[in-house]
């Protein structure tokens, strides 16, 4: 009987320990959870991009989240260095690694995660035929060019009412504006030419856009918006895709 009483004391012993010493988890308090881990700025970078490419269902129509985490990289580090507004929230991205029979290029309203406008875009002849491959800063080579611009003014040319683009990234795309490569409209891109030829006419250079949509292509993106060209092009370098920008930020208030 004694030999069972100890047993019995030690057992409540035990459990009285047990109920002192434990703690919860997680704090709480007024009956809310409150997490201990603090995101740092890349990771509420990574979620801010993930969060405008979902809520504008990017991947429905062919965008490579990777292309768009890119072009809002550039996109920010051009804030950071006042080229471009803070009241700008319009970007355009052209992914020149998929098909012409593809719309591969994306107006998008990063402010309120929306896509404005996906539509198709001609590269240049020199560049190749269905996807192009080969891309030149030089006069004459009638090649698309990659990399970041600033989509700037409005003037009516040889091909109708159009926009300037000034390259931001040195020997790669900074002779854009002498060049001649702007937004213009161009009859050849549109489903008959595919349904022709299997792919879409090509320019001498300029990301052309087909004539229904043009004007809304250039009234929405002109006046210091950002374009952003990817391509197929492992020797492509730009200062604006450092982390810069990602590893100082902040998430915009909505």
């Amino acid at each position: 009987m004694r030999k069972n009483l100890w047993w019995i004391i030690s057992a409540l012993l035990l459990f009285s320990v047990t109920v002192i010493s434990w703690k919860p988890t997680s704090a709480i308090k007024s009956n809310k959870i409150v997490t201990t881990k603090t995101l740092g700025a890349k990771e509420v970078f990574a979620q801010y991009v993930s969060d405008i490419y979902n809520t504008a269902n990017l991947q429905q129509t062919g965008m490579d989240v990777a292309v768009f985490q890119k072009a809002v990289t550039g996109y920010l580090n051009l804030k950071l260095s006042n080229k471009i507004s803070q009241s700008n929230n319009i970007i355009t991205v052209v992914d020149f690694s998929k098909s012409s029979r593809e719309k591969r290029m994306w107006i998008i309203d990063l402010l309120n995660k929306s896509l404005v406008l996906n539509t198709w875009v001609a590269h240049g002849q020199g560049s190749g035929d269905d996807i192009a491959s080969r891309f030149s800063n030089n006069n004459e080579s009638h090649q698309s060019s990659l990399g970041f611009y600033l989509a700037s003014e409005v003037y009516v040319g040889k091909h109708g009412r159009s926009l300037k683009l000034d390259g931001l990234d040195a020997g790669i795309n900074s002779a854009a504006r002498a060049r001649g490569i702007v937004i213009h409209a161009a009859d050849y891109v549109c489903q008959n030419t595919i349904n022709q030829i299997g792919r879409l006419g090509r320019s001498f250079g300029c990301p052309a856009v087909s004539p229904e949509v043009s004007d809304q292509v250039i009234n929405t993106i002109k006046g210091g918006t950002m374009l952003y060209i990817n391509g197929n092009d492992s020797n492509y370098t730009s200062k604006l895709l450092d982390e810069t920008a990602p590893a100082n930020f902040i998430a915009p208030k909505a």
